[in-house]
């Protein structure tokens, strides 16, 4: 990685472009001003893909490549008058922060497949993005409902193995991380302004947390504050990165409106949380709903699609471990102790055989098979029987 410890000694002085690494190239590349990450990948695809030599072919060549004109040749002649290099990695030791390209194993795989992917990400913690993504995002105006809603969800799909990520902002996503970070799974925020900056204020305790737990992520360099160009360029990672994107709450006016369109062109599956007709914040969802987006009513929505997608399922967190003296897994209920011991011996049985066995009423049998799947310990197979999802204890 790019950025070294508090140990190391510091960064060298680069006096020409020459004298540039690739990573050190990179990191100056996406931090000039006015140029997008669509003109930096047709620069780096059109000179060969090594980012030090875009600094030394001349103006002519430069201009040569689709989106080059004068303004932007003459801005990567001048790097220095626009970005301070050393400053930078200063500034990157101290705060511990690394900064990740597309060769690195830490960026995000399905988001080197977006139409306009960062050259780079800086990156607090030290979470290397193995597990797929689900983003869940809404407004910052939120309802209990919401923040309800968008905690269980983050908790439930990070308990499932999966990575939430949001923005860090107030209201859903500040939900949606501390339900992740509540049951000890990974969460990533990605900010609209430099790691450096904690936004809102309040969020610091979150800010630390998540980057324990898992990741920091902003294309923008230290100091850079959120503006109105930022934070769109801030959904588009968010969705990017994710195999899904759930919308909680918004109004139809909202950001996540944006992080929705972006999903849609990138291919991402897109859940919208139904709300009440007369609340605004219900609204964008409604519409999301109206054009398209599937109604989400529970994790099992989700995790349907993701299997229709074949393969992106993790493994939940952990293995729970079997409890000696009740002869189950731990942390089951009586009820789903009782339904899991019908599986043993390889047993694949219909719900009516179920409740013949156990007693249960349908409705509670109902909910106890749907927390077992959950839990990732039986499955529905074809002909809407079940099975355990291994060897049952």
């Amino acid at each position: 990685m790019f950025a070294r410890t508090r140990h190391q000694a510091a960064p060298q002085s680069v006096s020409t472009a020459s004298e540039l690494t690739e990573q050190q190239a990179f990191l100056v590349l996406n931090a000039l001003p006015n140029i997008g990450p669509i003109t930096l990948n047709h620069l780096l695809t059109e000179l060969g893909g090594d980012p030090r030599v875009v600094f030394t072919v001349g103006t002519r060549r430069l201009e040569s490549v689709q989106g080059v004109g004068p303004a932007i040749s003459a801005t990567i002649a001048g790097w220095r008058e626009h970005f301070d290099l050393g400053r930078e990695e200063e500034r990157m030791a101290k705060a511990v922060t690394t900064f990740i390209t597309p060769r690195d194993q830490g960026y995000p795989r399905l988001l080197k497949e977006i139409h306009d992917p960062p050259i780079g990400l800086y990156r607090k913690g030290s979470y290397d993005f193995a597990q797929p993504c689900i983003a869940i995002v809404g407004s910052r105006r939120t309802t209990l409902y919401g923040q309800s809603v968008a905690k269980k969800l983050g908790a439930d799909l990070a308990r499932l193995g999966f990575c939430i990520v949001s923005g860090m902002a107030r209201g859903i996503d500040t939900a949606a991380h501390e339900g992740a970070l509540s049951v000890g799974g990974k969460t990533a925020a990605v900010l609209g302004c430099g790691v450096d900056i904690v936004y809102p204020p309040e969020n610091l305790s979150l800010y630390r947390r998540i980057e324990e737990q898992g990741a920091i992520l902003s294309e923008f360099p230290f100091g850079r504050r959120a503006d109105r160009q930022s934070f769109p360029m801030r959904n588009r990672v968010v969705s990017g990165i994710s195999e899904a994107v759930v919308v909680v709450e918004t109004d139809v006016n909202g950001g996540s409106m944006i992080t929705a369109r972006f999903a849609g062109e990138q291919g991402r599956l897109i859940f919208a949380v139904p709300g009440r007709i007369d609340q605004a914040t219900s609204r964008g969802c409604h519409q999301l709903i109206r054009d398209g987006a599937t109604l989400f009513t529970s994790v099992d929505d989700i995790l349907g699609e993701i299997n229709y997608l074949d393969g992106f399922r993790p493994a939940p967190i952990g293995e729970k471990p079997a409890d000696a003296a009740a002869g189950r897994p731990a942390h089951l209920t009586d009820e789903e102790a009782a339904v899991f011991r019908c599986f043993s011996g390889g047993a694949i049985l219909s719900v009516d055989t179920l409740a013949a066995m156990t007693t249960l009423p349908a409705s509670q049998l109902s909910a106890t098979l749907m927390m077992l799947e959950l839990k990732r310990l039986i499955v529905k197979r074809t002909d809407g029987a079940f099975e355990a999802h291994g060897p049952a204890r």
